[in-house]
């Protein structure tokens, strides 16, 4: 796109090379405060960007993991007795689970430190940055307790327990406890029982845990090779069953025979049920056992067909890990309990905290569930604030009981309306509000956003009247660092659509109607379709290395409707069900896409008419200003907006990662950030991915992640920003796996300790295309009393090209043309 630097001069010629504005008085670019783009991880490598792969096979391989791949890629009460109090819980360091063979590259250190980032300027007159499109999004304090009363009338099931009252009653807490990774590493199972253990009650309280999962326990006494139950009582572990085999904790016989042996050996008048280790929602379910990888997940189907055959129903079922707390858990663990306590959002590492609320129920057996899960939110959100600083945190008590009586109605409505969007060509309208509605876990690409706000976000009545049935059911929601998450989340594909089918047939197995899945599937399948019509999968190498786009729309080779009808005909056609899947080569997960409510020609005329023109997407200089300009309807596509950096070092493109910060002009062109500020450790500049912009009371506040290795083990070191205070810190660091390993997510783990050796890690590409997705990058960092995250500028001795990295409504990415800056 010419000479000038990788970006057009409107009305010259001319060549030379754009400068990089004075550092010593220039100011980084604005953030978007009620942009809430896809961020993430870039596309992996290979294919020239844009352009329509014709190895659909390929294509359609990447599409499923995720639309432009990943950077990071427990008979009797005698036996053997301890005093868990005075076992000491510590960090380890675990010996090197992968390695990463590379010569570390350029070590950025700035010059001179930037301002601190400012609020964005929005695009005044486009719709894909709305918060709320034609709902009204819900504030959220952030440090105050949100409790939504009974508001609709609705014959309601009588409850499972019936309290005996005045004390009168006997519990029996059952916690199934697979210790996985998170005990062995880091000890946090070890801890939580220390807090059971320091709790104050009589024998009317009977704490029976089942262990395992887990390669070593801190706990001395605990087997890492044998399952075991023990009863927690008088500050001491007393041991059970010492062998109760070695099967999968994921396994649902192994939770439906500790479910039986809890019930039928300490009967009680209310029972309560904990499931602890990693969570995953909807499509993954609960639970991964390090000591059989291999075994998966507990999908809810399993946790189901484990609950069914237990046949015991509970006063609460809890989940002690991550992501869990989903419409989908909720309506499948409504058979079961008459309330569901649960978070929608990744758990900090110390998990609940046990000690006050099991004394409350040691004081009073008799107290008022409500009560219960009222305290174990406060307690767990509490905890967090001032061991776990700056982590997100939610939990949410549900009425199981209320939610089966308005809830599945309700979704079924919202979701017919959504697919009725949809086949009246209003696909754009549903795409908006989903990425619009708030998302956890959005590192890991999960798909599950909060139900209500989604709702809501879809601005029409059956999302009113869902988003009414859902607030009801929720009796209390605690929420810390986050908005519009209102205590129930649900699996909406969006980021990848390799989970469709895995969903719907989870859906099938817990009885779930029919209306959810054919509406996720419609709009899996025309969002796969607009990708493949675009390109399939997109990476940022053609913008580096200079190429153009050459796929539809950009190109007279598929410029015309008739020329995609044949492209997407060899893409939608082949039957259905599993001859479906044949004719793709054998490639299972496809099922959703002959699931469809449009026919050929419909998603044929509707992609050809809603896509980006990737002709149109590089920068001009106006006045002395680099600026995107783009028609209208083609901002009217555009869901979110990402600059991304890289270091040219002589033989390819190092990846500095993804921010969030641009502008837009008085005419609503993008202006593009060419300060060059960076985030940095310790005066070393580091990778970085922008996931959340959080509006505050006293400011806004930022989230995103650093790659890394951390002595060694792959985790994601997770940075926030507070505008009021200006200074960016590590709040903690997560666990990364490989895909085949677990499809859960781990729990926050505590930030780097002194000592501590970080590596960061980044993409790379080399010039002839080859991509590397754990390039080391730098020096080693040891963190010391004095480390520090701060923002700074990249150096003055490097070659730089940045490029906008924008996600269209079909979750495509496309890259802007690179603009060149000689340093």
């Amino acid at each position: 796109h010419g000479t000038n630097g990788g970006y057009r001069p409107a009305g010259s010629n001319s060549s030379g090379t754009q400068a990089r504005p004075n550092t010593a008085t220039g100011t980084t670019s604005s953030r978007p405060s009620a942009t809430r783009p896809t961020t993430g991880t870039t596309g992996s490598g290979g294919s020239n960007k844009g352009g329509f792969n014709p190895l659909i096979l390929i294509a359609l391989a990447l599409l499923l993991l995720g639309g432009g791949g990943g950077s990071f890629l427990f008979g009797g009460d005698s036996g053997d007795t301890q005093t868990v109090s005075d076992v000491p819980v510590t960090y380890v360091t675990e010996a090197p689970v992968q390695t990463v063979v590379q010569t570390p590259r350029v070590t950025a250190r700035p010059t001179s430190t930037a301002t601190p980032r400012a609020t964005a300027t929005k695009k005044p007159t486009t719709s894909w940055y709305q918060q709320t499109l034609n709902g009204t999004a819900q504030s959220v304090d952030t440090n105050t307790v949100t409790i939504t009363e009974d508001n609709l009338a609705t014959v309601v099931r009588d409850r499972y327990t019936q309290l005996l009252g005045n004390g009168k009653d006997t519990i029996t807490l059952m916690v199934y406890m697979c210790g996985t990774d998170l005990e062995s590493r880091s000890g946090m199972a070890s801890a939580d029982l220390q807090e059971m253990a320091q709790a104050t009650y009589g024998d009317n309280v009977r704490i029976i845990v089942y262990t395992g999962g887990c390669k070593a326990w801190k706990i001395n006494g605990i087997s890492s090779t044998k399952n075991q139950i023990w009863r927690v009582a008088n500050g001491k572990l007393s041991n059970l069953v010492s062998d109760d085999g070695s099967a999968p904790m994921t396994d649902p016989t192994t939770l439906t025979r500790f479910i039986r042996y809890a019930s039928e050996n300490y009967p009680a008048s209310r029972y309560d049920l904990i499931l602890w280790d990693h969570g995953g929602g909807s499509v993954s379910g609960y639970g991964y056992d390090e000591k059989y990888a291999s075994s998966g997940s507990m999908s809810l189907a399993g946790i189901n067909t484990a609950l069914a055959n237990a046949n015991v129903k509970f006063d609460f079922i809890g989940f002690d890990a991550c992501l869990m707390a989903t419409v989908e858990t909720a309506m499948m663990a409504s058979r079961y309990a008459d309330y569901m306590i649960a978070s929608e959002e990744s758990e900090p590492g110390i998990g609940w905290y046990y000690t006050n609320w099991i004394s409350s129920i040691g004081k009073n057996t008799s107290l008022a569930t409500t009560e219960i899960g009222k305290q174990i939110c406060d307690d767990f959100t509490s905890a967090c604030n001032r061991n776990a600083r700056g982590q997100t945190t939610t939990l949410s008590l549900v009425d199981l009981a209320q939610l089966s009586a308005q809830v599945p109605d309700a979704l079924s409505d919202f979701a017919r309306s959504i697919s009725g969007l949809i086949e009246d060509k209003e696909y754009q309208t549903v795409s908006a509000a989903r990425n619009g509605a708030r998302e956890f876990a959005r590192s890991s690409r999960i798909d599950q956003v909060d139900l209500s706000d989604l709702a809501q976000k879809m601005g029409n009545n059956e999302g009113k009247k869902l988003s009414e049935a859902i607030q009801a059911c929720v009796k209390y929601n605690r929420v810390s660092g986050v908005t519009n998450a209102y205590g129930l989340s649900i699996y909406f594909p969006y980021q990848k659509v390799s989970g469709v089918d895995k969903a719907v047939q989870t859906y099938q197995q817990i009885g779930m109607d029919d209306a959810y899945a054919d509406c996720i599937r419609a709009f899996a399948s025309l969002e796969a379709s607009g990708q493949v019509a675009t390109g399939g999968v997109t990476s940022p190498y053609g913008s580096l290395s200079g190429q153009s786009y050459s796929g539809y729309g950009a190109s007279s080779t598929y410029s015309s409707q008739d020329l995609l009808g044949e492209l997407l005909g060899s893409f939608l056609g082949g039957g259905s069900g599993s001859s479906g899947t044949q004719s793709f080569g054998g490639l299972g997960g496809l099922e959703f896409l002959f699931g469809r409510n449009l026919s050929q020609e419909d998603i044929t005329s509707y992609v050809f008419e809603n896509h980006l023109d990737g002709n149109l997407l590089y920068f001009t200089d106006i006045d002395g200003e680099a600026v995107l300009v783009l028609p209208e309807d083609q901002w009217a596509l555009v869901q979110g907006i990402d600059q991304n950096i890289f270091v040219d070092d002589g033989a390819g493109y190092i990846d500095l990662g993804l921010d969030n910060v641009f502008s837009f002009d008085d005419n609503g062109n993008l202006v593009a950030d060419l300060s060059c500020a960076w985030l940095s450790m310790d005066g070393q500049v580091v990778p970085y991915y922008h996931l959340d912009t959080e509006e505050a009371a006293d400011g806004y506040r930022l989230t995103g992640y650093i790659p890394a290795m951390v002595n060694d083990i792959r985790k994601d070191v997770y940075v926030s920003y507070d505008s009021a205070s200006e200074t960016w810190e590590i709040i903690g660091c997560q666990t990364t796996y490989d895909n085949d390993e677990t499809d859960t997510k781990a729990k926050l783990e505590e930030p780097p300790a002194i000592g501590d050796t970080i590596q960061c890690i980044c993409d790379y590409y080399t010039y002839d295309g080859s991509y590397q997705d754990s390039y080391l990058f730098g020096n080693p960092i040891v963190v010391n009393d004095s480390s520090a995250v701060t923002d700074a500028y990249l150096p003055a001795n490097v070659k730089l090209q940045i490029t906008y990295r924008l996600t269209d409504i079909y979750n495509q990415k496309w890259w802007t043309d690179a603009i060149v800056l000689q340093q």
